[in-house]
């Protein structure tokens, strides 16, 4: 999976390959872990969403200010523009006193209490009513109430509060985007837009923390319920083996440490896994023979990831079988001409030589070190196939042909055989729950990351089996 411990230097892809346009709260909340694991603080975020928040309302001239504080990170991006305003304008903010604030939010109110600022704790609709005045003569209102963690309407008093800041004469300006049921007459978002007709203001994030993998990424993987029963998780079925025989059974524990509750092998070869299930295909090769059987197995499975240890001379049983499946994962020998497709999303996962296999007219760069080039390949590759590749590779690169992501975790030492079969069956396993898109480029990520974890103990001594019993840590203890 990685040839070169060199990381190449991504900055001439970021403005090909940044994204631009609205981004989801989820996104954004992934985002910014990313940017906090390349090295810049929540705080430094903080600091540079609320300057330049103060910054837009100067820009307006207000002789008074009145900002709305909730108690996330939003409300402290409220508090640091305060403490900007503080010299130039009255300033008065005004704070939800109840409950839990974040750790920033603290951070910043403690600040505040510091500085020239006049604070209006609420914990009531009646405490919000003694502060009336304060919304009547203010010019302007900045709303930093409740931004991205936030979902549904608001309740009291915050519900109350905003009724007030509506009927107020002042403009009003969104930190980040408006709070549910808050009218905004200018929108100052930060790093990307959450809403239409939002004003994009730079924050400082690293453009690796959007366009490559990072430990944020694992926040979109939803959360298991406590009342999951088996199979909740997801079925995965691995198809392969006969000339290779462990390549399905590395997938199939690759997608089992990744969360998958049953693994099935369709194979015409045994080992002794126990916590696989083993479907037999008499023989010593899968054939179209087999067909009706895979048919039936493909139908029942959530995922089927298919190719591993294969062999070329099965892949007209693959061909015959993936209309049938509503999600796969092609990796090895499934990635020949004709090229099979799923009935719903598809993953292919080629190394530069089985790329080039499929690829037809977009050639790979000769230098495994030109990230950018490799993903323009790969794009316009998964545009014109309409599906998700990921290119394993020194870095490997994620797209589903408008999107694009790099992944720069892993180490020389996985270059050693079933590293890739273990990538397979962990996309699979995160498919049953994820996009397509998502799925791969976790999987690339946490892969990566686990081979790096066995390098560290193991080094060139590595096997493809030691990075499977890595997957979890990684995966579900939310480690960077």
């Amino acid at each position: 999976m990685k040839c070169s411990i060199m990381r190449p230097d991504l900055s001439p892809c970021a403005e090909e390959f940044a994204e631009t346009g609205p981004v989801t709260r989820e996104r954004m909340q992934a985002i910014d872990a990313n940017a906090q694991a390349l090295g810049v603080t929540g705080l430094q975020l903080m600091e540079s969403a609320g300057r330049a928040l103060a910054e837009a309302v100067l820009a307006c001239s207000p002789k008074t200010v009145l900002i709305l504080c909730g108690r996330g990170n939003n409300g402290g991006d409220g508090m640091v523009a305060a403490r900007y305003l503080q010299r130039g304008v009255e300033t008065t903010v005004c704070y939800l006193d109840y409950g839990d604030r974040s750790p920033s939010c603290a951070h910043q109110l403690a600040a505040l209490r510091a500085s020239r600022v006049r604070l209006c704790p609420f914990v009531s609709t009646d405490d919000l009513r003694t502060f009336a005045p304060l919304f009547g003569r203010a010019g302007m209102i900045v709303d930093a109430l409740l931004g991205t963690g936030t979902a549904g309407m608001p309740k009291e008093p915050l519900a109350t509060c905003i009724a007030m800041a509506n009927a107020s004469p002042a403009t009003i300006i969104a930190a980040d985007l408006p709070s549910p049921g808050m009218r905004a007459d200018r929108i100052c978002a930060f790093h990307r837009p959450k809403v239409k007709e939002s004003e994009v203001i730079d924050i400082g994030i690293p453009v690796e923390a959007e366009i490559c993998t990072g430990p944020g990424d694992l926040t979109l993987i939803p959360a298991r319920k406590r009342t999951r029963h088996k199979g909740d998780g997801g079925e995965v079925l691995i198809i392969g083996g006969g000339p290779y025989q462990g390549a399905p059974y590395l997938a199939g524990l690759g997608a089992l440490r990744a969360g998958a509750d049953i693994v099935r092998i369709a194979s015409p070869v045994f080992e002794p896994v126990p916590d696989l299930i083993y479907e037999r295909l008499f023989g010593d090769r899968i054939g179209e023979e087999h067909t009706e059987r895979l048919v039936a197995l493909a139908e029942q499975a959530d995922v089927v990831v298919c190719g591993n240890g294969l062999g070329q001379e099965s892949h007209g049983a693959v061909l015959a079988v993936a209309p049938y499946c509503r999600k796969v994962v092609f990796d090895a020998d499934a990635l020949r001409l004709p090229l099979p497709k799923a009935a719903e999303e598809t993953v292919y996962t080629p190394h530069a030589g089985e790329f080039a296999r499929i690829a037809g007219g977009h050639p790979l760069p000769q230098d495994p070190a030109d990230a950018c080039g490799r993903a323009q390949a790969a794009k316009r590759v998964a545009k014109d196939m309409g599906a998700t590749i990921l290119l394993k590779g020194p870095v490997d690169v994620i797209s589903e042909g408008t999107r694009v992501r790099f992944n720069r975790t892993g180490d020389p030492a996985m270059s050693v055989g079933g590293t890739g079969d273990v990538l397979a069956g962990v996309t699979g396993a995160l498919l049953c729950h994820l996009p397509a898109f998502e799925a791969a480029c976790i999987a690339a990520y946490v892969t990566g990351r686990a081979g790096e974890r066995v390098a560290e103990e193991r080094g060139e001594g590595m096997l493809a089996s030691d990075i499977v019993n890595h997957i979890p840590e990684i995966l579900f203890k939310r480690h960077t």
